[in-house]
């Protein structure tokens, strides 16, 4: 039997055929007839039949007995974690119970729509999320430019001419805050039409292979190249507002500040010469149709929130904002943008702050880089207890070593998970959702974000069984324990509750937001798309190319697109002050991350599909620093940072720049748990190197962008 639905394990949304026989899935591959990915997908699709069929899956709720579990029935779980919960709360105040969401919930509608209700229900400010580790600099740079945390840009890659690429591989990604699947196919469309890729990146990624143009920029460096580009567009009267000339203030601020960025004075630090700025800066001003796209090496480093926020600046600049072939803005079938907007949610900054470090709130979340010092350090508001949802922050987050002593101190801890894996084998409780071919599905977040306007719902290929339970019904039924015969003052918390009386799911939960949408009855009227079209397309629907809707959404919330916002400015003395040291002083070896295409995070790599072949957890040495360091061919090398070592085996590539070593992140399986195919090759875990006490201070996010390290050869077992 063949079943169409979309592929929730990266951004792309891949269509995808499945062909089931029985209970069991033969065959999965791309959808020809899908408007939107036109049958391509990457390796990774061809796990959904492996997790789903994998014997290491939880299906029923475990329970800790000594060193290892127990299953236990549903309503004995539920009892325990709400109570345990509580009583955390009660003896420790309401901020000693932290929540960390993981990466796959934003793939997950249930999760997206009813996560919101067990969070508010818990009355904590201890909130944490992968966003901290991830896109949280971007998100910062729409709120305080944009007036809307969740209105992020989107390259219209499908039309551009021009597209510079900075610290992103979409080649790999397939996006990334772009959803945007065959990227390979997009990049080559743009150079059919005569237009051009260049990439910015410390690695030659796969993206910068076939690009026209591939430029090494050291580390966290970016923020000096992009205000080099804007420091060429001021001094030689390229800055073009279009149609956003009387609805942007800071425009003189922002020339100011850049004036001390020209590329003569960066380029040492960069490593990008004057004369490449320039030219390409004022390719980006004359090109009618251009784009500029940065994603997590730009946004997970220690200027993470300049740079998102330049990015913006240059596509404004150069009359590239809200544009055909520009940085444009999606009209989804369900708008959680627009909803933002209609609600007044548009987010918020630093409303409060963390207790050890101070470092700021976003959307209501803190760095979760703080996570573990807040479990350490005594005193009120000392996280006591920690439920996990879809996430492995053992491997995930800075310093995953000292996070993991913390958890292991901790009074309680639960987690929503379908593995034992390295951060969920520490709990007292793990509750088991459902997996995706289980459960119907639309990706409410990622259609946000893609690069064509598009629609399509997922429905489930196998029944449940009887003892297995829904992500949503988990969250709904623990808020509701959690808020037994308590007064809720919430107004949202308390409707959510009345309708759930009457069944309420993701799907009823959709009908509603897409009535309200931009596609819906209150806009199209006769015309409206419903669900009802939506389900029976089973391709999906093509809604049309991304369209110029910015100035309306300013103008709807009397908000003007600010150029520099105080936050920022406030944060460019750093940015001086680190140039000036970086002319006296020659950094030593830093370390980089890097994705893969069979990879997703941490939690593919129990895949048996996904892991064949050779290990792919390798540290990138440049040949120079290799031999510097006596490394050769077949060697393992030592890596050692401030927090702690690491021993991997030896690529050496002319692939990374002088002076970076990179290694995937992800793995490090042999910590422990049930994963028995990614503990045959259980890799490294680049977070026992990185350093959770280097943040962006402006935004909070974990600086990944290149971690001081030193090298050395390691002596094997063998040896």
């Amino acid at each position: 039997m063949s079943h169409h639905r979309a592929c929730n394990l990266c951004e792309a949304m891949c269509g995808v055929v499945i062909e089931t026989e029985g209970d069991r899935v033969v065959d999965i591959r791309g959808d020809e007839d899908d408007p939107f990915s036109q049958g391509h997908i990457c390796p990774k699709a061809t796990a959904l039949g492996d997790i789903h069929h994998d014997p290491d899956r939880l299906k029923r709720p475990l329970r800790r007995k000594g060193k290892d579990f127990e299953e236990i029935g549903w309503d004995e779980a539920f009892d325990e974690v709400a109570g345990r919960l509580r009583e955390v709360r009660d003896r420790h105040g309401k901020y000693g119970v932290a929540v960390y969401q993981g990466n796959p919930s934003v793939h997950n509608w249930g999760q997206m729509i009813f996560g919101q209700l067990l969070v508010k229900a818990l009355k904590s400010r201890s909130m944490y999320s992968a966003t901290s580790v991830d896109q949280l600099p971007k998100m910062l740079a729409s709120l305080e430019m944009f007036g809307n945390q969740l209105a992020m840009s989107i390259p219209d890659v499908d039309r551009t001419a021009l597209f510079l690429v900075f610290g992103a591989n979409p080649l790999v990604s397939n996006g990334s805050i772009m959803s945007a699947p065959g990227m390979k196919r997009r990049i080559e469309a743009i150079k059919a039409r005569r237009g051009r890729v260049v990439v910015f990146d410390p690695r030659r990624t796969e993206t910068a292979e076939i690009a026209d143009e591939h430029h090494f920029v050291r580390p966290s460096s970016d923020a000096f190249l992009l205000f080099s580009m804007i420091h060429v567009l001021f001094t030689e009267g390229l800055v073009n507002l279009g149609r956003f000339e009387s609805m942007t203030t800071g425009l003189e601020t922002l020339r100011a500040l850049a004036a001390d960025f020209a590329p003569e004075a960066t380029a040492a630090a960069t490593g990008v010469a004057a004369t490449d700025v320039r030219r390409i800066a004022r390719e980006l001003a004359s090109t009618r149709r251009a784009v500029v796209y940065g994603r997590v090496g730009v946004s997970m480093q220690e200027f993470g929130g300049l740079c998102s926020w330049l990015v913006e600046a240059l596509n404004v600049l150069t009359a590239h904002f809200d544009e055909p072939g520009g940085a444009m803005f999606t009209t989804p079938a369900l708008d959680v943008v627009g909803l933002y907007d209609a609600t007044g949610q548009r987010g918020h900054f630093a409303k409060w702050r963390t207790r050890v470090r101070g470092a700021p709130e976003f959307g209501g979340e803190l760095p979760v880089a703080c996570l573990a010092e807040e479990m350490e350090t005594e005193g009120d508001g000392q996280v006591r207890a920690l439920l996990t949802i879809a996430g492995n922050p053992v491997l995930s987050t800075p310093n995953g070593t000292r996070l993991e002593r913390a958890i292991e101190k901790l009074d309680f801890m639960a987690s929503i998970d379908i593995y034992v894996n390295e951060t969920t084998r520490h709990a007292d409780i793990i509750l088991p959702p459902t997996f995706a071919l289980e459960h119907d599905n639309y990706d409410i977040a990622l259609a946000a974000f893609a690069v064509r306007n598009v629609a399509k719902y997922s429905p489930a290929l196998f029944e449940r069984a009887s003892d297995q339970r829904h992500d949503y019904e988990i969250l709904v039924e623990l808020a509701s324990r959690l808020m037994k015969n308590e007064r809720i003052t919430d107004p949202l918390v308390s409707r959510m509750l009345r309708t759930l009386g009457s069944r309420m799911t993701p799907l009823r939960a959709a009908s509603l937001l897409l009535q309200a949408g931009p596609h819906g009855v209150r806009k199209k009227g006769l015309a409206a798309l419903t669900m009802r079209k939506i389900v029976g397309a089973k391709h999906g629907l093509d809604l049309g190319p991304l369209e110029s809707t910015m100035i309306a959404r300013l103008e709807g919330r009397k908000h003007r697109l600010c150029l520099a916002p105080e936050a920022f400015v406030a944060d460019v003395p750093r940015l001086r002050g680190k140039l000036a040291s970086l002319r006296s002083n020659a950094e030593g070896l830093v370390l980089i991350g890097r994705r893969q295409l069979r990879s997703n995070n941490s939690w593919c790599h129990n895949s048996p599909k996904l892991s064949r072949g050779k290990d792919r957890c390798t540290l990138m040495v440049h040949p120079e620093d290799a031999a510097a360091h006596g490394l050769a061919r077949g060697d393992h090398a030592r890596v050692t940072s401030r927090v702690g070592a690491i021993v991997a085996p030896v690529e050496i590539t002319d692939e990374v720049m002088q002076g970076v070593l990179s290694l995937p992140h992800g793995f490090g399986h042999a910590r422990g748990g049930r994963l028995r195919v990614a503990g045959l090759k259980p890799g490294v875990s680049i977070n026992d190197v990185t350093d959770e006490q280097r943040i962006d201070p402006l935004s909070g996010v974990a600086d990944f962008g290149g971690v001081p390290v030193r090298l050395s050869r390691a002596v094997t077992a063998a040896e």
